[in-house]
């Protein structure tokens, strides 16, 4: 499945939703708690909240913890390879570490569990301005992968 996303949603001050291909809104990116901390919801279209963003304080370098149902799903770390190329572990309890790399210029990320492909982030995929596609392998966590791509574009964007 193929969702699109607005670039740097953390600048954002509304709502923003993020669609499927035929432009169907899935999930909303909660603008108001946007504001907060650098914290937010992601919610399904019904409004349900499926996941929450924020980033860690008293971290020694970038992290952000993803949770959903109250408990951590996820935390990104990031990791700098050089000023093109970027990498991020992504700590998930009970599957282990995924690894994303890529290039945060051209938003070209691969998230990867081993030699697994779990999800790759492109804006090549798009015409539309400031929009990156997120493709998620068959069986994953849609909206969990979602919430890590945002925070790839968050910790890599923004810093």
């Amino acid at each position: 499945m193929r969702y699109l996303v607005r670039e740097r949603l953390f600048s954002i001050s509304n709502d923003s939703w993020v669609t499927d291909e035929q432009g169907n809104q899935v999930f909303l990116v909660d603008g108001k708690a946007l504001r907060l901390h650098d914290t937010f919801e992601l919610k399904d279209a019904s409004g349900a909240i499926l996941a929450t963003i924020r980033k860690k304080l008293l971290s020694f370098s970038d992290v952000m913890e993803i949770k959903q149902d109250g408990a951590v799903a996820a935390r990104v770390h990031r990791q700098v390879l050089s000023l093109l190329h970027h990498r991020a572990t992504i700590d998930i309890p009970g599957r282990g570490r995924l690894e994303a790399i890529g290039n945060i210029i051209d938003k070209d990320f691969e998230i990867r569990d081993g030699h697994q492909v779990v999800a790759q982030i492109s804006r090549a995929w798009l015409k539309l301005r400031d929009t990156y596609g997120v493709d998620v392998a068959p069986g994953e966590n849609d909206a969990l992968i979602i919430c890590i791509a945002i925070c790839l574009d968050r910790i890599h964007g923004a810093g």
